[in-house]
């Protein structure tokens, strides 16, 4: 069974068809997407049918339940805000009704599937050794996925406790050593210091990992914005991968 996950994609359709099409050519048996198909970004309707129609697993972000009304604008400041309130004003009914079925956690395959950790599904960002380790210890199956932090990131407990960091694009992991938690990184908005799109390609028996990233047209997906009117800090930190 070989898996492409892809997570946060946050309404870029630029970057998913990017994406998709690097996937396409590695032909997976399947797709997975860790949440936040919304928010932040231009075109939330086109995102949301295509991943209903390719995924065969599908998890809700936090801005995705923020935009189908389960969490309160409240919770989210400034532009994040902005942008939920402006996705919900254009949102299709298919794309609410796809929302609304989805759900922060799951599993597939013996896979453990957050979109933010075992402790918190929903907000907690894994950033470090000891939060990779509690969602380690809790998660029931040995491999672990997770999103909501758009950071590329791999953490390996061989026995020895914790270790990893941020996963460079290229970077091939043996998932046979030990527990694994690992995270895509973001289609739409990564946040690691590389703007390209982030990807995982995962082989379930040969128990191996590869961190992917594509190039897209960033001015594209800013040019929409824009045209959205939506906060121009969004469109800005694109081009860094910030």
């Amino acid at each position: 069974m070989r898996v492409a996950v892809v997570s946060d994609i946050h309404s870029n359709l630029a970057a998913l068809e990017a994406v998709l099409a690097a996937i396409d050519a590695e032909s997976p048996d399947e797709l997975w997407c860790l949440g936040d198909l919304v928010g932040y970004g231009p075109r939330p309707n086109e995102c949301c049918a295509i991943v209903q129609e390719r995924s065969a697993v599908c998890l809700a972000g936090n801005h995705d339940l923020a935009v189908r009304g389960t969490i309160h604008l409240a919770e989210f400041g400034g532009d994040a805000a902005v942008a939920a309130r402006w996705t919900r004003d254009v949102l299709a009914p298919e794309a609410q009704a796809l929302l609304e079925r989805l759900e922060p956690e799951g599993s597939a395959h013996d896979v453990s599937l957050y979109h933010g950790s075992a402790r918190d599904p929903v907000w907690e960002y894994v950033l470090s050794d000891a939060a990779a380790g509690a969602t380690l210890d809790l998660a029931p199956s040995p491999l672990v996925l997770v999103g909501h932090s758009h950071v590329a990131l791999l953490a390996v407990d061989a026995g020895e406790g914790v270790s990893g960091g941020v996963a460079e694009a290229g970077l091939e992991v043996d998932l046979r050593a030990g527990r694994a938690l690992l995270n895509p990184g973001s289609v739409g908005q990564p946040r690691d210091g590389d703007p390209r799109a982030a990807f995982l390609l995962l082989d379930l028996e040969a128990r191996r990992a590869s961190f992917r990233r594509v190039e897209y047209d960033v001015a594209r997906t800013q040019r929409e914005m824009r045209e959205a009117k939506l906060p121009e800090a969004l469109a800005v930190r694109l081009s860094a991968g910030q």
